[in-house]
């Protein structure tokens, strides 16, 4: 049974930085790619960053690229975003995933999912 943890979300101001991890429990996690996704209050979930099994490619949405940035630790089975620059729209729970099979930047291609952290941004 895959599980994926996140951790790090909080209550921040607007131009604040927070950083998000997610662990996950397979033995192997260096041959997926994982991502995040987010869900803000009445809406849908959305694609937010995803990177590749070796941590090679990165993919963002428009709304965070030159804000955020995807690394990975395969030592430590662990994705990290680095958020920098929050804006009070960037408030939502943070969804970190596990990719399968599909286009990265839709929530049907990810196979296993955490429970999320929120990240409250304040104005």
């Amino acid at each position: 049974q895959v599980q994926l943890v996140e951790s790090g979300g909080g209550l921040v101001q607007a131009g604040d930085s927070l950083r998000l991890s997610c662990v996950a429990s397979l033995r192997t996690f260096s041959g997926y790619g994982l991502g995040w996704f987010r869900q803000a209050p009445g809406k849908e979930r959305e694609f937010v960053s995803a990177i590749s099994w070796d941590g090679g490619s990165t993919y963002f949405a428009d709304s965070v690229k030159g804000r955020f940035a995807i690394s990975r630790d395969n030592a430590k089975n662990t994705v990290y975003l680095q958020m920098n620059s929050l804006k009070p729209e960037d408030t939502a729970v943070y969804y970190c995933a596990l990719f399968t099979d599909g286009s990265v930047d839709r929530s049907e291609s990810y196979g296993y999912w955490g429970q999320g952290t929120q990240v409250t941004v304040s104005s």
